[in-house]
């Protein structure tokens, strides 16, 4: 059993207040749990309106199913949320 995270370290410079931080936020967790059943959570920087940090953590059976599911959430969040500036950290155990 091998345990994986992303730490996504978002800027959103299109929200001009907490309300559009947080709708975009939802959107962006609910997609990933959805599509990925992955574990996703809001874990820093609640109060602040154009910067949000999202943990994504899966568990798979193995290295390369791992690697395989939290690429394609990297390429998911590429793809359908182009307009946010995300720096990503991974860490397998």
């Amino acid at each position: 059993m091998v345990i994986g995270s992303l730490i996504l370290e978002i800027y959103l410079p299109q929200a001009h207040s907490l309300k559009e931080k947080r709708m975009i936020v939802k959107s962006l967790k609910e997609k990933l749990r959805n599509k990925f059943n992955v574990s996703v959570a809001e874990v820093d920087n609640q109060d602040s309106w154009q910067s949000a940090v999202i943990a994504v953590v899966t568990v798979a059976p193995d290295k390369k199913h791992l690697d395989k599911i939290l690429q394609s959430v990297i390429n998911f969040v590429d793809e359908n949320f182009p307009d946010l500036h995300i720096n990503i950290s991974q860490e397998i155990i």
